[in-house]
């Protein structure tokens, strides 16, 4: 019972900091760690993370997670728990340590019998603006409570977009051309007589934007919160459509819609199957020129592309692609969260083949790069 008790709180752990961990996994690992033997340190981390881990990316997060928890499973001191030595072997990445001790807290709140006494809580908040801080701090080092915060933010960034002229006229005072069958109705009302002589100025409308955001393993925090983005502006703007690829092109406009982000996202992860998977830029992008491209990128359109460019598809297609995307849009903004690392390069077979065919690179790791975009296609 006792075993069967701390591998459920390890698990309720990983889910904490991230990690989807099902019941099955759980009631697996109970029945195999005996078979499997637990006198061994490396014999339990190996077969916890074989039956836990999906993905490589995932194995910093257990590394920590296990390094604190299995050392002081009853989690009783929270501060000691967060100050033990990690486990020899795979270093976890900075990213984790924030997820990783918001769900160890969160752990031993849960645990804590009701005649403890009360716990202790040591702010370690800086002195600056925590709105500022979250300004420039990157996605996947978020906490949930600084993920919150930053969503929350998110929803209320605008884009001003300046409007384009269309092809169509509108009656106006101060137009510069008459409204001749304007002017000749008003005629026909009077008998024939001008009475005046009725004006027109072109139509400006909000030039179209289309979002084609990766939902791949290594892409999922970022476009998440992009989409949280796109929603909000779905809200503000009429022509704004959305689609997420990973393996296979799925448009989520209609998922996107509703006053509720967080059910709009949860609609649009069950409509794309292969969300947190695989990638295949190449495949994806010849689905939009073929299906969607004619219909979506008229009128001075403007194109954002979310993803990181690490494409696992060896057709050769992806540059041919790029470059017909971009003759359809008016303006190609490639958004990827790799431009974060000082010293990025694009010497990745997909990302030298994209990188020709846009008009503007960015990075898109935190809310500042979110406010640049913008100003980018304004």
């Amino acid at each position: 019972m006792m075993l069967a008790a701390n591998v459920m709180h390890f698990a309720r752990v990983l889910r904490g900091a991230g990690l989807p961990i099902g019941t099955d996994k759980v009631l697996d690992a109970v029945r195999v760690l005996p078979e499997a033997g637990i006198a061994s340190r490396e014999d339990w981390h190996a077969t916890l993370a074989t039956l836990f881990l999906t993905r490589h990316d995932q194995q910093p997060v257990f590394d920590e997670v296990f390094a604190r928890f299995w050392r002081d499973p009853a989690l009783e001191e929270r501060m000691r728990a967060a100050l033990l030595p990690k486990v020899e072997g795979r270093a976890p990445k900075a990213a984790s340590v924030g997820r990783v001790a918001e769900a160890m807290s969160a752990t031993a709140a849960a645990l804590r019998r009701p005649d403890s006494p009360p716990e202790t809580g040591i702010d370690a908040t800086l002195t600056f603006s925590a709105e500022e801080r979250l300004r420039h701090l990157d996605f996947d080092k978020m906490t949930r409570a600084e993920w919150d915060a930053a969503r929350r933010l998110v929803e209320r960034l605008r884009l001003p977009v300046p409007e384009a002229r269309t092809r169509r006229h509108v009656q106006s005072a101060r137009g510069r051309a008459m409204d001749l069958p304007a002017t000749l109705r008003a005629m026909a009302r009077t008998g024939g007589e001008i009475t005046r002589i009725l004006r027109r100025t072109p139509r400006t409308r909000p030039p179209p934007l289309v979002i084609l955001c990766d939902v791949s393993g290594s892409m999922e925090r970022y476009t998440r919160m992009f989409l949280h983005f796109a929603h909000a502006l779905g809200q503000e703007r009429r022509r704004v459509s959305t689609f997420v690829f990973g393996t296979r092109l799925t448009h989520v406009t209609r998922q996107l819609r509703g006053r509720d982000p967080d059910e709009a996202l949860a609609r649009v992860s069950r409509a794309a199957s292969d969300w947190a998977g695989g990638t295949r830029i190449a495949a994806s992008l010849a689905a939009f020129n073929r299906d969607w491209a004619r219909r979506l990128l008229a009128q001075n359109a403007c194109l954002v592309l979310v993803t990181d460019g690490l494409e696992r598809d060896e057709s050769g297609t992806l540059g041919e692609e790029m470059a017909r995307l971009a003759r359809s849009a008016h303006r190609l903004v490639w958004l990827n969260p790799l431009l974060r690392f000082e010293g990025f390069e694009p010497r990745a077979a997909g990302i030298a083949s994209m990188l020709p065919h846009v008009d503007a690179f960015l990075p898109v790791h935190n809310l500042a790069t979110l406010s640049d975009l913008a100003r980018e296609i304004a």
